[in-house]
């Protein structure tokens, strides 16, 4: 069976006793423009030029499935620094196996179970949903600190008089300000000791 359908609007969501225990099922997803602006805005994006994900569902294990495909992108995020326009390509595998013994969270009791330790196990349920395996892969895939070239964060302004510069480690907009509270507070008491009497 195969799901290529790239017009607009379609959802792919395989149930999975349509799914014959020989041969693989192709899948050839390209959202159009409107499904790849709603997705771009759901993921704080500028634009979402290029998306597809293609690969195949096959057999896994006498009654599970595994899904292997290759998500392709071209995004386009604010910088880090400047909000300038950042693109970047992305090309990555995504893998998923469908288990029927794989608890949904929905399903755990509170912490008397642990969730499988292989980030690629789902638990399998009446449907595959590609279309929300293409959004969490996309969100994934995202570079987490898009940065424009030549972007520099200003040590100098940003970090406050006193607070150590802290390297490559992102910085935390409050940063210093117990640093600067104190400097503050030390200036008032000068301040009120020189108008008092001294001795």
């Amino acid at each position: 069976m195969s799901t290529e359908s790239p017009e607009t609007g379609t959802t792919h969501r395989i149930p999975v006793p349509h799914l014959a225990r020989h041969g693989g099922h192709g899948f050839d997803i390209v959202p159009d423009a409107a499904a790849r602006k709603a997705l771009a805005a759901h993921l704080d994006l500028l634009d979402l030029r290029k998306l597809s994900l293609r690969g195949e569902i096959a057999p896994d294990g006498p009654r599970g499935w595994r899904l292997d495909a290759t998500l392709g992108a071209t995004v386009v995020q604010p910088c880090g620094v400047t909000l300038a326009p950042v693109t970047t390509r992305i090309d990555e595998a995504v893998t998923r196996r469908y288990a029927p013994d794989v608890p949904a969270p929905g399903d755990l009791p509170g912490d008397e179970m642990e969730m499988p330790g292989d980030d690629t196990l789902e638990p399998l349920g009446a449907v595959i949903d590609l279309d929300a395996v293409l959004a969490e892969a996309l969100a994934l895939a995202l570079p987490p600190w898009p940065r424009a070239e030549g972007a520099a964060l200003d040590t100098d302004t940003a970090t406050p008089d006193g607070a150590a510069p802290s390297g490559d480690a992102p910085r935390r907009p409050f940063a210093g300000l117990g640093a600067l509270r104190d400097r503050l507070a030390g200036e008032d008491d000068d301040g009120g000791s020189d108008g008092g009497p001294s001795g």
